[in-house]
């Protein structure tokens, strides 16, 4: 049985199949089906996409959950606050 080659994807394919996922109107299932790749890549890929996300408008990440924990700190819970799932 022949080895198959690891396969690489380009990150607009990675965008596409992040954004598909973070629109929730198919399962992982489907999705992986449907890209051909693991439901676990596309968790990652979506999570990655989550993460870095307010860095493509200029910010970063740890600036907005600082921020956001101030402005939202005194209406919540002790419970981390958590921007993305």
């Amino acid at each position: 049985m022949a080895k198959r080659a690891r396969r690489t994807h380009s990150a607009v394919f990675k965008v596409k199949v992040a954004l598909a996922a973070l629109v929730g109107d198919k399962t992982l299932a489907e999705l992986a089906q449907r890209f051909e790749v693991y439901p676990n890549q596309i968790t990652e890929w979506k999570r990655q996409l989550s993460e870095r996300a307010v860095d493509v408008f200029g910010g970063s990440i740890a600036a907005y959950q600082q921020r956001f924990h101030l402005k939202y700190s005194r209406c919540c819970s002790n419970k981390p606050i958590r921007l993305f799932d």
